[in-house]
C-alpha cells in the first residue's frame, strides 16, 4: 500500500509540473516542465520557427559539474505557443568514437539552427571544444538535417574566415607581433560564444566571440550556410564581449552581450548598428531594475533574441540562461519581453507574464 501511495503521489506531482505552464504564462527562473513533466534541458539555446511551430535547440546537460561537457548532445523541443513544449529528443548526438570531434566529453555549446531556403536543409552551428583541450580549440562545428528535429549529421569543425582580413582591418591589425587577429589569420579566427542571424535578404551571419574572447566578430556565411564566406567585421575591438543575442528592428541591428566573468553573471551590454557589419554604437546596459539586478542581469547571461510579428508590431523576447556550474542540469531560463526607451531596447524583471502582456507594451522606438 505504501508503494502504491508513493507512486500515486509521484504521478500527481509530475502531472502538476506538466501543467504548471499550461496557462500560457512565462515564469522567468522557475522550473520549466516539458510535456513529460521534466525540466526543459536546452541550455544556451536558440529558437527556429518553421511551418507555424517553434523549435528550441539547446545543450543537453546532466547532473553535477560533469554536465558542463557534452555527455548526450543537443536537445530539441517543439511548441506552438512558446510556453508548452514537447520533447522531440536529441537532435545531434555525441559519439563514442574517439576520432570524432563530437566524442562524448567534448564541449558543445550554444547550438543554433537556421533553414537554408536554397537547399532545404536545416543547418546547425555550435561552439566546439575538443575533448581534453579545455577551451583552446575555439572552433565552429556544423551539422545538417533534412528534418527540423533531426537527426543532424555532423559535417566537421573549423576556425572561421581563414586567410581573410576583416572589412575594417587596420595596419596594426596585421602585425603578428602584437595582434591576435594576425596570429590567427592563416588558420582561422577563434570562435567561442556564438549565435546565427538570417537577414531579410536571406544572407546568414555567424556572430562569435573571438581574439581570446576580447573582440566579437560578425561573419557572413556562404550561400549554403555551411562555411564562413571570408567577409567579416570586428564589433567593438577589445570590448570584452561574449554571449551574443541579435535582432533587427526598424531597419537597425541590435546586439546584446555579456562581459567576461566565466560562469558568474555580470552586467549586460547592448549595441546598435545601421549595417550588420557595423560600425556599432554602444547603448549601455539594457537591464532596468535594482542596482543588483543591473549588476548581474537577473543572474543570467544572454543567449538568443526571438523576433515575433504580432498585431502589426515587431516584438522581441530576450532569452537568458542562469547557469548552475556545480549542477548543470538545474540551469534555469529567463525570458523577458523587450521594451523601448527611445531607441534603446530594455528589459525589466517580471515574475510572470504572457504574450498578451507583450502585446500591451507600446511599440516604441524605431518602428519595425
Amino acid at each position: 500500500m505504501k508503494n502504491t501511495t508513493r507512486r500515486l503521489l509521484a504521478a500527481a506531482l509530475l502531472a502538476a509540473a506538466a501543467h504548471a505552464q499550461a496557462d500560457d504564462t512565462f515564469r522567468p527562473g522557475a522550473l520549466w516542465p516539458d510535456d513529460k513533466g521534466v525540466h526543459i534541458n536546452a541550455h544556451g539555446g536558440g529558437l527556429l520557427e518553421h511551418d507555424g511551430v517553434y523549435y528550441w535547440f539547446g545543450e543537453h546537460k546532466v547532473a553535477g559539474e560533469a554536465g558542463n561537457v557534452a555527455q548526450v548532445g543537443v536537445h530539441v523541443y517543439s511548441s506552438r505557443n512558446l510556453t508548452d513544449w514537447h520533447d522531440d529528443g536529441i537532435a545531434l548526438a555525441v559519439t563514442d568514437d574517439p576520432a570524432s570531434d563530437i566524442v562524448r566529453g567534448a564541449i558543445i555549446e550554444r547550438p543554433k539552427v537556421i533553414r537554408n531556403p536554397r537547399t532545404g536543409k536545416f543547418v546547425m552551428w555550435f561552439h566546439l571544444e575538443l575533448k581534453g583541450h579545455r577551451y583552446d580549440a575555439a572552433r565552429a562545428g556544423v551539422a545538417v538535417a533534412d528534418k527540423v528535429t533531426g537527426p543532424y549529421v555532423y559535417q566537421g569543425s573549423f576556425r572561421p574566415d581563414a586567410g581573410a582580413w576583416p572589412v575594417d582591418v587596420t595596419p596594426a591589425d596585421k602585425d603578428p607581433a602584437t595582434s591576435t587577429l594576425a596570429r590567427d589569420h592563416a588558420g582561422g579566427q577563434m570562435a567561442r560564444d556564438m549565435t546565427l542571424f538570417v537577414d531579410d535578404d536571406g544572407t546568414a551571419y555567424d556572430i562569435y566571440a573571438s581574439e581570446e574572447n576580447h573582440t566579437m566578430h560578425v561573419s557572413r556565411l556562404t550561400p549554403d550556410y555551411l562555411r564562413s564566406a571570408g567577409q567579416y567585421a570586428r564589433m567593438m575591438p577589445n570590448g570584452d564581449d561574449e554571449a551574443p543575442a541579435i535582432f533587427k528592428h526598424g531597419g537597425k541591428y541590435y546586439l546584446v552581450t555579456s562581459g567576461l566573468t566565466g560562469w558568474a553573471p555580470n552586467a549586460a551590454k547592448s549595441y546598435v548598428a545601421d549595417h550588420i557589419l557595423g560600425p556599432w554604437k554602444a547603448l549601455g546596459n539594457p537591464v532596468r531594475g535594482t542596482p543588483e539586478q543591473q549588476k548581474i542581469t537577473f543572474g543570467g547571461q544572454s543567449t538568443y533574441a526571438l523576433t515575433l510579428e504580432r498585431n502589426g508590431c515587431t516584438r522581441h523576447i530576450l532569452m537568458f540562461d542562469v547557469w548552475r556550474k556545480m549542477d548543470a542540469i538545474d540551469g534555469r531560463y529567463v525570458w523577458l519581453p523587450v521594451e523601448w526607451e527611445g531607441d534603446k531596447p530594455v528589459v525589466r524583471w517580471r515574475d510572470r507574464w504572457t504574450l498578451a502582456d507583450l502585446d500591451k507594451l507600446p511599440c516604441d522606438g524605431p518602428k519595425g
